[in-house]
């Protein structure tokens, strides 16, 4: 599946089926002259300026952005920003009013746990870390800290980076007896972000699993998907690079969400491993034992995961 297949998905929760009519163009039912055959036609290959034009043959509505089509036609605000990992430059309005893409930025209480300290929160937070396996190496690959105030905290903090080195997430979880909320993070589109996208190596077999802590515990080529959804950012690097081999390590309560994405990257010419954890986490399995699943799972097969879906009903 190719970035055009990923495009005409977004567009197709907008528009409805469409027709293909010539290389990337499809046509869709027009929304603005109802006509009974489909009349809007799209260009879904992105010029190198960002254009993607329509235009329609009977009432001649047109534009040169699939982002002024979705204006247009009032589509809630989290489908246009879908567009993001294929369009170049989406401006995002506040108030009608132009505003810059949010920065992620750690908090401004945010200690590293690598500068010692006498503090009952730096105990607690270290104690905590070496709990969940964390290592010395670790501390220094994941940016790990923690606070003492403010909203994180008694807060561990792991930190996400992009393909360039930069901060673009991070999971606080609290480390608290009884905590009222044990996880929090920062506001922000989750489909834009590639889940520890520096640490990993796009012509190797990725392993997509839930959360920081499992990708941390799974150590090679783990992709977090902070969530049981498949962002739309790793959705296109993973058609555009050259992986041939995905496993998916959900959490049992995700296995619908699992076969989803199984099917989707089968689609597109993945060999897919789907890992069942029999109700635990990597993080709670280690990292042998994940490698011993890992080795053990047999790649997914049509007719695999039909009876999947169907032990599901």
């Amino acid at each position: 599946m190719d970035n055009t297949r990923l495009l005409l998905g977004i567009v197709e929760t907008v528009l409805g089926k469409g027709k293909h009519t010539s290389k990337h163009n499809y046509a869709f039912n027009c929304p603005f002259c109802h006509h009974h055959k489909p009349k809007l036609e799209v260009d879904l290959q992105v010029t190198p300026d960002g254009k993607t034009p329509w235009n329609c043959w009977v009432c001649g509505q047109k534009g040169r952005s699939l982002v002024n089509l979705f204006k247009k036609l009032d589509v809630p605000r989290e489908t246009l920003l879908e567009l993001k990992p294929f369009i170049k430059y989406i401006p995002q309005e506040k108030n009608g009013e132009i505003q810059e893409k949010l920065i992620i930025k750690l908090p401004k209480e945010y200690k590293s746990i690598l500068q010692k300290s006498n503090s009952i929160t730096y105990r607690q937070a270290l104690a905590y870390a070496r709990k969940r396996g964390l290592t010395d190496e670790d501390f220094i690959k994941y940016g790990v800290g923690y606070c003492e105030i403010g909203r994180y905290a008694n807060s561990l903090i792991v930190q996400s980076f992009d393909k360039d080195g930069k901060l673009n997430y991070f999971i606080g979880r609290s480390f608290e007896k009884d905590p009222a909320r044990k996880y929090n993070a920062p506001v922000c589109n989750k489909n834009e972000i590639v889940g520890l996208e520096y640490y990993i190596n796009w012509k190797c077999p990725v392993i997509l699993c839930e959360g920081i802590f499992d990708a941390i515990a799974i150590k090679r080529n783990a992709v977090p998907l902070f969530g049981k959804t498949l962002p739309t950012s790793l959705q296109v690097q993973l058609a555009s690079a050259d992986v041939k081999t995905v496993y998916i390590v959900l959490d049992n309560d995700a296995l619908k969400d699992a076969i989803k994405h199984a099917q989707q990257l089968m689609d597109s010419g993945k060999e897919v491993y789907l890992v069942e954890l029999n109700g635990k986490d990597p993080s709670d399995i280690g990292f042998q034992e994940m490698t011993r699943l890992l080795h053990q799972s047999s790649a997914l097969s049509y007719a695999k995961l039909l009876h999947k879906k169907l032990e599901l009903c």
